[in-house]
């Protein structure tokens, strides 16, 4: 009896995810975790209103939710004074970074990112057949100047930089990322990734006409706004691309309640700024931590911290090991030299305490 007929393409790519998610750790560990520092996640909780909000609406689940977000998308429209067709909510960033591979790269595309940058959008090019061409960080920030020579050389496509950075937590001014803009070849697009932009300094972000053809900048409401769960994130983009992914999104992919909670925690402001006061001061006492043990916190414009442990990928490998024996979840980065380090999100005050303790055993353990 045979089996179905997967294309060549399909065939040849692994059968894996580009992240190994705490919870199915959990079960492989067959515990759970003390600290849960290792996703990005906001630990301090979403905006008890988008709670409420969520819940007073579930008793309405058995509805299909709606499938323009007409409400959030209005109300983001509203916060970035731009058009309702400026906008395309989707099932947080990964599914809209799916969708846009989609729309602009097939076998034989060409597509620059940076080495050891984001997996999810590389994953989504193998599925649909493009060339990546990976561009080394340069003094542990994305390389603007490589990347866009990189574009030029092979007359990309579609360009991906995340600003501010996943694992780096480093970033670039908005006017920085418009002078990389103009250096893009004509017809290429920029994808911009600003998962974290709500942490960052403000500038960080290029001001740029949104019916400008070249960007599409992605959003989300995952890291600040605490609704990992939920799945919900948006682009931000001229009104022509934003139509063309009507051709292909999951009409239907973005649940009520999602739709619900994010609009009642993008209207809670004052949530938002105890939030990021609260990540702030995680970040610090994480800094502190790194210092007490001679290694460096980076600069950080993200709700995670890159602790410089002075060693190497194998030093960084041991940590990251001995603190989940202890039952502390951190990462680190996968390509080198970047994966010298540790990537420790910032959560809750005893949290990170758990793993102030758990740092300190694994070190003793190294033997330095």
């Amino acid at each position: 009896m045979s089996g179905p007929r997967y294309t060549k393409l399909v065939a040849g790519l692994p059968a894996s995810v580009p992240f190994v998610s705490p919870d199915t750790q959990e079960r492989l560990r067959g515990r759970p975790y003390k600290a849960r520092l290792g996703a990005n996640e906001n630990g301090f909780g979403p905006s008890p209103k988008a709670v409420k909000a969520m819940a007073d609406a579930a008793s309405g689940i058995w509805m299909y939710g709606d499938e323009l977000s007409f409400e959030l998308r209005q109300a983001l429209a509203e916060k970035y004074a731009v058009a309702t067709d400026n906008i395309i909510v989707g099932e947080g960033i990964d599914s809209l970074l799916g969708n846009l591979v989609r729309l602009l790269v097939e076998p034989g595309v060409n597509v620059v990112t940076s080495i050891g940058a984001y997996p999810t959008f590389n994953y989504h090019v193998n599925a649909f057949g493009g060339q990546i061409h990976g561009v080394p960080y340069k003094d542990d920030h994305e390389d603007l100047d490589g990347l866009a020579a990189m574009a030029r050389k092979t007359n990309a496509a579609l360009v991906y930089l995340a600003n501010p950075d996943n694992p780096m937590a480093s970033w670039h001014t908005g006017d920085a990322i418009k002078a990389f803009l103009d250096q893009l070849p004509e017809n290429t697009l920029l994808c911009l990734d600003e998962a974290y932009v709500e942490f960052a300094p403000q500038g960080t972000s290029p001001d740029v006409e949104v019916e400008d053809p070249r960007l599409i900048c992605f959003r989300t409401f995952s890291k600040a706004y605490g609704l990992a769960g939920a799945r919900v994130g948006y682009g931000i983009a001229a009104q022509e691309l934003i139509s063309a992914f009507n051709k292909i999104r999951n009409h239907f992919g973005v649940n009520r309640l999602g739709q619900v909670g994010a609009l009642a925690a993008l209207r809670d402001q004052d949530w938002l700024d105890q939030t990021l006061a609260k990540v702030t001061a995680a970040k610090k006492r994480i800094a502190e931590i790194a210092a007490g043990h001679s290694m460096t916190a980076l600069p950080s414009a993200t709700n995670f911290v890159a602790i410089d442990t002075g060693r190497d990928a194998d030093y960084a490998r041991a940590i990251v090991k001995s603190c989940d024996h202890q039952d502390v979840f951190i990462r680190m980065p996968f390509a080198a030299p970047q994966n010298r380090c540790l990537r420790i999100s910032a959560g809750p005050a005893e949290e990170i305490e758990f793993f102030a303790d758990a740092l300190a055993i694994a070190i003793s353990q190294s033997g330095s």
